[in-house]
Order: structure tokens, then sequence, then C-alpha cells
């Protein structure tokens, strides 16, 4: 029998921040290097990387030979100790992980041992090598790794950690590209790629390509949607220099989650709080179950808490059961009020109340037809909601289950746009969008408006 040695690895600038896996694949009897495999994970954190270089590394092995046996060396305490049965796994986006790592191979042929950082430069490098071509929106390949071992590591040393590290929003994607963070960062009057020294924890990379993949990690989005990282509406509210730096802590992260589709979302109809209250469609639970598989292989989301809608209700219940988390509902997150104008479309309201809807498209103060609620009435909702929950969610990412109107809110007081922003946004069902508010008062907005990257 065959007799494969595993070496794998993950790392975060920024834990959360832009990460990378890599992993090896040598011969125990020759020490041949037998399979590499790197890849860059968009924005999670050092734990998830770590574990993803694990996945990646037995996946490779169980290729090479299914009846092998494997010696996993890390240099990861936590899932070293965790995956050898010793300690506890706590966190619920941790624990789909670790049970897949233990599917792919018989328990019997799998063991693991911690080494030394120094000991683990092979992965370590294919880590950093994935991370530095997310960065340039490239995908990492095998000609990457001809990179010489002494290469200067860019990827911060953390801490064997004694729990673990706080997560946050969704990832990102290698495709945004670091020249796009930089934009988005000149734009607030941060300094360039070589600005920023101090941001990085001494010792590590260049302080200036370390706060550059801080900047990144903050403003890259999915590819094909806008990104945007902006002030909050309070004017006194001033951004700092390089962008919520590490001692302020991890944002409150609201990962703000419209619910799948219902019968009325392909007919377009105006969908409220006033009208029939819809359950979700076969396609809309189907969604959910997409995202929710989503959400556990990131293993970034601590809390949820929806809109006490059901359709809001029914797509957290679906979520929360993959994640293994419990729903909290909170009335602030519920859809408008659009009164008469409930189970209508928009051409049949302009046909039935024009005086009405000319109002109501020109003012956030006008109420739709039959006292329903304006855009104002749901921005003081929606603030006081942010406020609140920000309190109670402090440096924790939770995931919030909403509407149309809430999130294309959310998203406008994060950036201080005017309330006509609201129809210049679209928000695809079961689409995902993140908004992360630091200490402060700054606020940074991440959007993946389309469910088929969830496939």
């Amino acid at each position: 029998m065959r007799e494969f040695i595993v070496e794998a690895d993950g790392g975060s600038r920024g834990n959360p921040g832009p990460a990378g896996y890599g992993a090896v694949v040598s011969d125990a009897a020759t020490g041949e290097t037998l399979r590499e495999a790197a890849e860059y994970l968009g924005v999670v954190t050092n734990n998830v990387a770590e574990y993803s270089g694990l996945l990646a590394g037995l996946r490779a092995a169980r290729e090479l030979d299914p009846e092998a046996t494997v010696h996993v060396r890390m240099d990861s305490k936590l899932v070293v100790e965790q995956m050898s049965g010793r300690w506890k796994i706590k966190h619920p986006g941790i624990k789909p992980l670790a049970a897949e790592a233990a599917r792919i191979l018989p328990p019997g042929r799998v063991t693991y041992e911690w080494i030394p950082r120094e000991q683990n430069k092979h992965a370590d490098r294919l880590a950093n090598e994935a991370m530095d071509a997310g960065v340039r929106g490239e995908a990492w390949s095998a000609s990457d790794s001809r990179a010489a071992l002494d290469t200067p590591e860019a990827r911060p040393v953390m801490p064997e950690p004694s729990g673990l590290p706080e997560p946050s929003g969704p990832p990102g994607d290698a495709a945004a590209g670091a020249a796009r963070a930089r934009a988005a960062a000149a734009v607030a009057g941060v300094a360039g790629a070589d600005a920023g020294a101090g941001d990085a924890p001494a010792g590590h990379a260049p302080a200036g390509k370390a706060a550059a993949d801080l900047r990144a990690a903050q403003a890259v989005a999915a590819p094909g949607t806008e990104t945007a990282a902006a002030r909050t509406p309070a004017p006194s509210a001033t951004p700092s220099s390089g962008w919520a730096p590490a001692d302020m802590g991890p944002p409150a992260t609201f990962v703000l989650l419209r619910h799948g589709e219902t019968p009325l979302t392909p007919q377009k109809r105006f969908s409220g709080s006033g009208g029939s209250d819809p359950s979700l469609s076969d396609i809309g639970r189907e969604q959910a179950e997409r995202t929710a598989a989503h959400l556990a292989r990131r293993g970034t989301v601590q809390a949820i808490v929806a809109s006490p809608l059901a359709r809001t209700r029914e797509t957290a219940g679906i979520v929360a059961a993959r994640l293994g988390l419990d729903v909290t509902v909170d009335d602030g997150l519920r859809e408008t009020d659009f009164g008469a104008w409930e189970g209508l479309t928009f051409a049949e309201v302009r046909e039935r109340h024009p005086g009405d809807l000319n109002a109501w498209l020109s003012s956030p103060d006008a109420e739709p037809t039959g006292g329903g609620e304006s855009f104002a009435a749901t921005a003081s909702r929606i603030a006081a909601a942010r406020d609140r929950l920000t309190a109670a969610y402090a440096g924790r990412t939770v995931l919030l289950v909403t509407h149309v109107t809430p999130i294309k809110t959310f998203v406008r007081l994060a950036l201080g746009a005017p309330p006509e922003a609201l129809f210049r946004m679209e928000l695809s069902a079961a689409s995902l969008s993140a908004v992360a508010y630091y200490a402060d008062g700054n606020a940074s907005v991440r959007l993946f408006n389309e469910t088929s990257h969830l496939r």
C-alpha cells in the first residue's frame, strides 16, 4: 500500500481578508513531489483557508491512489487537533469543512501531525502565490510555483488560536483585481499601494503591500457587479488611513440575503408587508438550498436574523438548518408596505393610480395609495434596525434575511447615496450583498447580485 505525505496551509491577509491555500502531496518513501494545488479563495478567515488547503490535499491524494494511506502535516494546531479528535469543533462554519475532510478517505488511513511553520514552507509558498495571483486578478497555475522558496513572505504570521477568529462577509473574486480596490481607495483619499506603513504587523510583509491587500479585501466584488466602499451618511465620519486598521478590531458585518423566489417574483408584482405574504415557490426553495450550501462552504456566518414575513422566515430556516444555527426574527427587517398596490404590477399601478405613482417616484416622503409606507419611513426603520443590530453583533458576522427595499436601503445608507438611488439598483432573488460597519463609522459594501454564482 502506498503512503503519501500531505502538507497543507492556508492564509488570510487581514483575517478575514484576501485568502488562499496551498497543498502538496509527496511520496512518503522517496520524498518526490507528486501533486501541487493552490487557489485564491476571496475574502475568508485564516481557519477557513487552512481547512480548504487540507481538503485540496486530501482530494489530490485520493485521486493519485484511493487506497493509499495519508499522513497530514500542517502548522495549524487548530486543524490538527480538531481533525485528530482531541479538540471539539464548536464553530458552525467550520463543522461542515471538517466533516467533508473526514469523508474523503477512511479515518483509519489518515493521520495528522503538527509541524512548525518553517517546516511547512512548500505549502505556505503555494498559498502565498495563490493570494498574490488573486489580488492581481489572475488564477494560480503550476507555473507560479517556480518562485524561489526564499521569496519574501506576504502573509502575516498568525498566532496559534485559542478559539476561532471572527469571520467576515462573503468573499470577493480575484477578477475584481487590486486596481479596482486601489481606485476605490483613492476616491476616499486613501494613499496608494506604497502607503499605510504600520497597517501590517511588524516583521511581515512590506507595510504598503499589506495595506493595499487589506483595502482590496474591503473593495473586491463578484465579477460583473459594482463595488463601492464609502462613508456612512454622518457628515462627521472621515475615512481613516488604511480603512479600518487592525487596532479597530473586526467590523460588524451584515450579509444581506434577499429571500428566494415566490410566485409573485417572476411577475414583478409589488409584494410588501401589507399583501398576501406569499411563501417560496419550488424555485425559491431551490435557490435557498443553493445559498445555504454556499454559505456553509464559506463558514463565515455566526448568526441569522430574519424579517417576520413568510418568505424570509422560510429562506432563513433552510439556511439555518444547513448551518446549525437558530433564527431570530426582527420586525425592523420587514418589507415596505405598498398599500393598495400590493399584488399589482408597475403597469397596473400606473393605469389605476397614476398621480400617486408619479408622486412616489418623485419624493421619498410620498406614500403608496391607501396609506402604504413611504421610502423615508422605511429608511428610518432600517437605520434603527441597523444601529440596534450593529450593537448586538459587534465584531461578528450576521446573516440578515430580508427583502428588496430593506437591502437597497442598507446599501444606500452605507454609501451615503440619495433616496433616488433606490431606483437604480436591482437585486435578484436569493442574491447576497454585504455591509461591514467599522468602529470609526465607516462602512464597506460588497455586492453579489446573481444567484448563478451559487450553482
